[in-house]
């Protein structure tokens, strides 16, 4: 993000419209829309403001959507801040700032392949939506939980989606077949933008070097500010470079990053 950007990030106090519970500790939180521009892949701070000094740092999550209506987040529940969360009831109000770091590039004439493992899928959700040609988008979904977990019913009513359950060393020989005989689809007109867990993103990596195809990565990191000032969200990029997701990406091309050498 450049420095010009950083100046048009945005700081709002915003109320809780409604709160949603799937299963397995999954989670929508939508709240009054801000007056953003937004691009996939894209995320936000968010503290609510009850908060006191446990826990003392907000939390960085995706931005699902963005339109007149919401902004949209989908979470998981993963630790204490994002437990207390469940708690946000309609009406409560929680401080947000971004939107942050680089979204994903693609033009819509594009043929896309969109490959998300579990918590991934959440930029693509907006991006789906939103989509002016949703028949030049293509989804590969890996996922431990079971779909009730997702939105993923209500994507495929979009776009053309495979979904396959990650949970033995024989789902992700499956998962990993059913990615490079896509990739290779995807390598010569197309782009492959990808989200999910580290392992996973290095699988997509390494698939897509051996293809030759144009790929974009989403990182899930941890954070703290969201600024690039506490260093807690280094990546390792190509020619022993260190980036930070936070400002630096979270999405980066697959080339500027080294996650296939780990």
């Amino acid at each position: 993000m450049t420095t010009e950007e950083q100046k048009m990030t945005l700081h709002h106090d915003l109320k809780v419209l409604e709160t949603e519970s799937l299963d397995s500790g999954f989670h929508w939180l939508r709240l009054n829309p801000p007056s953003w521009s937004w691009q996939p892949g894209q995320f936000l701070m968010l503290r609510p403001r009850e908060w006191s000094s446990d826990p003392f740092l907000p939390r960085p999550l995706s931005i699902a959507d963005l339109d007149g209506e919401a902004l949209s987040l989908f979470w998981h529940v993963v630790g204490k801040g994002t437990r207390k969360m469940t708690h946000l009831r309609s009406g409560d109000r929680v401080r947000v700032w971004g939107p942050l770091g680089r979204g994903f590039y693609f033009e819509p004439h594009m043929p896309v392949l969109l490959l998300a493992g579990g918590m991934g899928l959440a930029p693509f959700i907006g991006l789906i939506r939103h989509h002016p040609h949703p028949e030049n988008l293509e989804l590969i979904f890996g996922h431990r939980e079971d779909l009730s977990s997702y939105p993923l019913a209500e994507l495929s009513k979009r776009i053309l989606t495979w979904s396959l359950q990650d949970r033995t060393p024989k789902d992700l020989a499956k998962l990993e077949k059913a990615m490079k005989v896509k990739i290779q689809g995807y390598s010569g007109d197309g782009r492959v933008l990808a989200c999910g867990p580290r392992p996973f993103l290095s699988m997509v990596s390494r698939l897509s070097r051996e293809n030759g195809a144009r790929t974009q990565v989403c990182m899930e990191t941890p954070m703290a500010c969201g600024h690039g000032v506490c260093l807690g969200c280094s990546v390792p990029g190509a020619g022993g470079r260190t980036y930070q997701a936070c400002v630096d990406g979270p999405v980066f091309s697959a080339e500027e990053l080294a996650l296939d050498q780990e």
